[in-house]
């Protein structure tokens, strides 16, 4: 059965080369508490403090919570991309992450090409990602330039490859950093109603978004994140009063 398991999770980035003076001051202004120098003048991002979080089947969770919060680093534990520096993570399930969709991609290589060295970084089997291609080139209209390198693409073109690609199966785990856009008018609806299609069949779902009506929409629980710690959970019009109360001066 797909889950997300946190227990007791921080991960905390070193920053090397940093035991200037200045530098510290301008880190700890501009990110605050989640920035810590030892006595030897050794900083530290702390990006995530102490999660313990459980997701399971049904679960449509929304991150909330400013720039810097921890949102995408929360995502990115999830997908597997990063691995707590302190505490567990278990996570059981086909996972899908929509945040880094051209992750894995070669400029050099052609379209098809990368529809299999994408895949295969998603997960499938070279067999399945080959299996795909047919598929991801009527997805993204890109015809005949399918069997040429990516670097002859407009960025228009990479970003429909990219998404074909990432959304060529419903996952368990759909994780989602905004609601994603992209291409024309015609386009963009297409990506939607898939979008919209693996919300409805993956097993769990995870959004950041600044949007509440977006996470009115799609979410049936919340977490407010400040400063990489869990501030509060609960429902979703109760995370979002609790966020818009503290954004008011």
């Amino acid at each position: 059965m797909p889950s997300i398991k946190l227990r007791d999770a921080s991960v905390a980035f070193p920053i090397y080369n940093s035991r200037s003076r200045s530098l510290r001051s301008s880190l700890l202004a501009r990110v605050g508490g989640t920035v810590q120098a030892d006595d030897d003048g050794a900083v530290t991002v702390r990006a995530l403090q102490n999660i313990t979080l459980d997701l399971a089947p049904g679960d449509r969770l929304a991150l909330v919570g400013h720039n810097g919060a921890g949102k995408s680093t929360l995502l990115r534990v999830f997908s597997g991309a990063y691995e707590p520096s302190t505490g567990a993570a278990e996570i059981k399930g086909r996972v899908s992450s929509l945040l880094d969709m051209t992750m894995g991609m070669d400029m050099e290589l052609t379209g098809a090409d990368n529809v299999v060295l994408r895949g295969v970084f998603l997960g499938m089997s070279i067999a399945e990602a080959r299996s795909r291609i047919p598929e991801v080139e009527e997805f993204s209209e890109l015809g005949g330039f399918m069997h040429l390198p990516m670097r002859t693409y407009s960025s228009g073109m990479r970003l429909r490859l990219a998404f074909a690609i990432s959304t060529a199966r419903v996952p368990d785990i759909l994780l989602m950093d905004e609601f994603i856009s992209v291409g024309d008018q015609t386009f963009a609806r297409k990506a939607r109603e898939r979008l919209e299609h693996m919300i409805d069949n993956a097993r769990i779902m995870v959004l950041a978004s600044h949007s509440a009506q977006m996470i009115r929409q799609y979410c049936n629980r919340a977490i407010l994140l400040q400063g990489g710690c869990v501030a509060r959970e609960g429902a979703v019009d109760e995370i979002l009063a609790a966020y818009q109360q503290g954004q008011q001066p």
